[in-house]
C-alpha cells in the first residue's frame, strides 16, 4: 500500500514566496538577511495553522544556505539545503517546550550553543509553544537568549504571547501572524484541487475555508477529510453534510419569512435545524453573521467586506435590497441580546423561540409606522404665520439636503437619515409624534413577568418585582408597591431607567411612567421590619429602656 502524506504536510510551503497571507512578516525577514542585520532571537507569535513554525524553518534554512538566489530564497541544491530537506541537518534544531519545559532541558540546549555549526553560517534553534516553559527555566534561559555566540540564532513560536516572560519579550524581534483570509484560503485549496485531479464547487471551498477559522493547516486537513468522504467529485451539499455545517439557505428562508411577519415558518425551520442535531447557540450566531452580511451588502462600497464566493455574494446583496437598516439594526440587537442571555435562560428553545418572534415583529411594527396617517390640515392658512415654524416646510421633496455620507465607513445613523428620506412623500414635514399604543392589564402582567425573568442577574429586584403585582392609572402611569423605603429608593436609583425602557419597548408606549409605593408598615408587625432603622425605632418605642442604654452608651443606630 502506498505511504499516504496529509496535504498540510505535503504542501508545506518551501520558501518565502509560498508562505500564504503573512506577506509583510516574510518581506521583512528577506530583508534583514539581504542586509545582514540578523538578530540574535525572534518571536513568531499568532494562532494556530498560520504558518509559524513553517516560516522558522524557512528562515532558518534560507540563513545557512550557501548559494541564495537573488531573491533572497534557499537555492535548495547545495549541501546545506539538502541535509535541511532530508532531516539530518545540525546546524537547524527543533526543540518542543511543551515536552522539554524544565531546567533540566535548557541546560542541555545551552549546552548544545557552545558547539558551532559545522555547515553553514548560524546554528539556528527553532523552540516550539515555548510559553510551556515553567517559569524556572525562563529564568535559565534568559542569560543565553541575551548574550549567545555570534553563530546562535533563536527563534521562538507560541500561540499565547500574554504566557510569555516580559523579560523574554525585551530580548526578542517579535512577529505577529495573522489569521488567513477566507478568499486566500480558498485560492489554495482550488490549486491544489487542481493538481489532485478533484472537482470541487467554489460554494463547498468556500465552507472549508469558513470552518477552518483563519488556519491554513485546519483547511488542508478538512479538505483532506472531504475528499476522502466524497471522492473526487464534490459538492456543497456534500460538504456542510460531512463537516455538519448548516445550510445557508435557512438564513435566507429565515430573513424571507421575518420580513413577511410569519414567525410560524420560522419557528417551523428552527424545529428543522434543531432536528438535524445543530446547537441552538450556533445557530443563533450564524443568524447574526448572517443579518452582518446583509449589512455590508446594502453599500457598494462595503460588498468586499463579505468573504463568500461571488455567487453567494450576489445572493446577499439581492435580500439587502429588500431589508431596510432599521430592520437588519434591529435584527442584530435583538440577535445579540438572544447570544448574551442563552446560557441564563431556564428554557434556552424557548429563548430563542421568543427571539425569532420578535425578529418577526420587527417587520410589523416599521410597517405599522409607515402606514400610520400623516396628518395634513383641511384648508391652508390664507396668511402665512408671523414666525416661522421650527420644522422648515419642504415644497419639493426632490430638493431636500442631501445626507453626508462618507466613502470609506459605514454609519447607522447616517443610512438610517437616508432611508427616511427616501419614504418621504408629503408635501408637510410632521412633527414626530411619541408611540402611545394603548395596553391592558393583562397585558402588562405578561410584560412584568418577563421584566422579572429579565433581571435574573440581580435576585434582589427579581425577587421584588415578583412579590406583587402592579396597576394601571391615568392609561400611562404604572403604579408598584415595594415593602420599604429603602427598596423603594435604592430602585430608583439603580434600576428604574432600565425597567421603564424595558416596558416601554415591549408595551409599545413611550409615555408610560413607574410610580414606587411604599406599603404601610403595622406597628405591632415584626416581620414587616426590614432594615436596622426601622427595628431601632420599634424597639426604642416597645422597650424604652433600651433607648435609655443607647444613650448611655451613645451608641449609633444607622
Amino acid at each position: 500500500m502506498e505511504h499516504f502524506v496529509v496535504s498540510a504536510r505535503k504542501y508545506r510551503p518551501q520558501r518565502f514566496d509560498t508562505i500564504l497571507g503573512q506577506n509583510n512578516i516574510a518581506a521583512t525577514l528577506k530583508n534583514a538577511i539581504l542586509r545582514k542585520q540578523l538578530a540574535h532571537a525572534y518571536l513568531f507569535c499568532g494562532p494556530r495553522g498560520v504558518g509559524k513554525t513553517t516560516c522558522a524553518r524557512i528562515f532558518a534554512k534560507t540563513i545557512n544556505c550557501l548559494t541564495p538566489t537573488s531573491e533572497m530564497e534557499a537555492c535548495g541544491q547545495c549541501e546545506s539545503c539538502h541535509s535541511f530537506a532530508e532531516g539530518r541537518s545540525y546546524c537547524i534544531h527543533e526543540l518542543d517546550a511543551a515536552s522539554n519545559n524544565s531546567v533540566e532541558d535548557i541546560r542541555q540546549l545551552i549546552e548544545k550553543v557552545r558547539i558551532p555549526p559545522q555547515i553553514g553560517a548560524y546554528s539556528v534553534y527553532i523552540i516550539d509553544e515555548v510559553h510551556m516553559l515553567s517559569q524556572s527555566a525562563f529564568n535559565a534561559f534568559l542569560k543565553t537568549l541575551e548574550e549567545p555566540p555570534s553563530y546562535a540564532l533563536f527563534i521562538l513560536a507560541t500561540t499565547e504571547k500574554h504566557k510569555i516572560l516580559p523579560t523574554i519579550l525585551s530580548r526578542c524581534q517579535t512577529f505577529d501572524f495573522n489569521r488567513i483570509s477566507v478568499k486566500d484560503m480558498a485560492d489554495s485549496l482550488s490549486q491544489i484541487a487542481k493538481e489532485q485531479e478533484v472537482e470541487i464547487e467554489p460554494e463547498a471551498l468556500h465552507v472549508i475555508a469558513v470552518k477552518a477559522d483563519g488556519a491554513m493547516r485546519d483547511a488542508l486537513t478538512l479538505y483532506d477529510q472531504t475528499v476522502a468522504f466524497c471522492g473526487n467529485n464534490i459538492t456543497y451539499q456534500q460538504v456542510i453534510s460531512n463537516l455538519n455545517v448548516l445550510d445557508y439557505e435557512y438564513y435566507f428562508s429565515l430573513t424571507g419569512h421575518f420580513l413577511s411577519h410569519n414567525y410560524i415558518d420560522a419557528l417551523t425551520i428552527f424545529d428543522e435545524v434543531l432536528s438535524k442535531g445543530f446547537n441552538a447557540l450556533h445557530f443563533i450566531a450564524g443568524l447574526s453573521n448572517h443579518f452582518r452580511d446583509l449589512l455590508v451588502g446594502k453599500e457598494p462600497a462595503t460588498v468586499p467586506l463579505l468573504e463568500t464566493s461571488p455567487a453567494l455574494t450576489a445572493r446577499y446583496v439581492e435580500q439587502a435590497g429588500l431589508c431596510s437598516f432599521s430592520f437588519l439594526y434591529d435584527a442584530l440587537r435583538i440577535c445579540a441580546a438572544c447570544e448574551a442571555g442563552y446560557k441564563l435562560s431556564g428554557n434556552p428553545r424557548l429563548h430563542i423561540e421568543l427571539t425569532l418572534v420578535r425578529l418577526a415583529q420587527v417587520g410589523v411594527r416599521e410597517q405599522a409606522i409607515a402606514a400610520a396617517p400623516v396628518p395634513v390640515p383641511a384648508t391652508a392658512p390664507a396668511t402665512a404665520p408671523a414666525t416661522a415654524p421650527a420644522t422648515p416646510l419642504l415644497a419639493d421633496p426632490s430638493v431636500a439636503p442631501k445626507v453626508a455620507h462618507s466613502g470609506g465607513s459605514l454609519s447607522i445613523n447616517a443610512m438610517l437619515k437616508k432611508e427616511q428620506q427616501r419614504a418621504a412623500e408629503q408635501v408637510v414635514v410632521p412633527q414626530k409624534e411619541e408611540k402611545s399604543l394603548p395596553f391592558t392589564l393583562e397585558q402588562l402582567y405578561g410584560v412584568w413577568a418577563h421584566l422579572a425573568d429579565h433581571f435574573k442577574t440581580l435576585p434582589r429586584l427579581s425577587a421584588i418585582l415578583s412579590s406583587g403585582k402592579p396597576r394601571i392609572e391615568n392609561d400611562t402611569q404604572i403604579l408598584f408597591e415595594v415593602d420599604n423605603s429603602a427598596q423603594r429608593e435604592w430602585i430608583e436609583q439603580k434600576c428604574l431607567n432600565t425597567m421603564c425602557a424595558f416596558l416601554k419597548q415591549e408595551l409599545n408606549n413611550n409615555l408610560l411612567t413607574i410610580v414606587l409605593e411604599t406599603k404601610p408598615v403595622e406597628q405591632n408587625d415584626k416581620s414587616r421590619l426590614y432594615m436596622p432603622e426601622e427595628k431601632a425605632k420599634f424597639l426604642f418605642e416597645t422597650h424604652p429602656e433600651v433607648k435609655e442604654l443607647k444613650n448611655d452608651l451613645q451608641l449609633d443606630t444607622a
